[in-house]
């Protein structure tokens, strides 16, 4: 079975949680004596009974097509993703819960001035760089409690794309 992908925007991604983004539809204010812009609160950060932690996380980049064999949630609090880099990525999510229903699982691709959180519980594929080698920053929960739950899926999904002509940053 093959998944779409399609692209990332707040109201496809809302059921999974936030596109954190400097979208001048967003809350934004002038700061730094006029010299700064704010995009204010783009994310709502739940770091559950923990406490928040920032690090990089550097990715590898996959060959396409990618067989989606796995996903795995951190039910206990958010974890957020920015690309540090500007490249492209792709991110697969499906709903909370107990099961994974393959039909619900969704793949969308985000340009290099987007980034994700993920709300507690949501199932998402680990990081998908697609151009070389690809640091992103990364806000989540610190506890000495387990917070990461995988699951296999009975069959894969293959994700295509074809990313020349996507191009390296949107």
């Amino acid at each position: 079975m093959n998944l779409h992908v399609e692209p990332l925007n707040r109201a496809a991604f809302a059921p999974f949680g936030d596109v954190i983004e400097a979208d001048p539809a967003q809350a934004s204010f002038a700061i730094n004596g006029g010299t700064s812009q704010r995009f204010h609160d783009l994310a709502h950060l739940d770091p559950g009974d923990g406490r928040l932690i920032m690090s990089i996380f550097r990715a590898q980049p996959r060959q396409l097509p990618l067989a989606i064999t796995m996903l795995e949630r951190h039910p206990q609090g958010s974890q957020a993703f920015m690309p540090l880099g500007g490249a492209l990525f792709l991110v697969v999510v499906a709903p909370p819960g107990d099961r994974i229903e393959p039909a619900a699982i969704r793949a969308f691709l985000a340009h290099g001035r987007q980034g994700v959180n993920f709300a507690p519980g949501v199932w998402h594929h680990p990081l998908l760089a697609l151009h070389g080698e690809s640091d992103f920053l990364v806000i989540d929960r610190d506890d000495p409690n387990d917070n990461c739950d995988e699951r296999r899926l009975e069959r894969p999904l293959w994700l295509h794309l074809d990313v020349s002509q996507v191009g390296a940053a949107a």
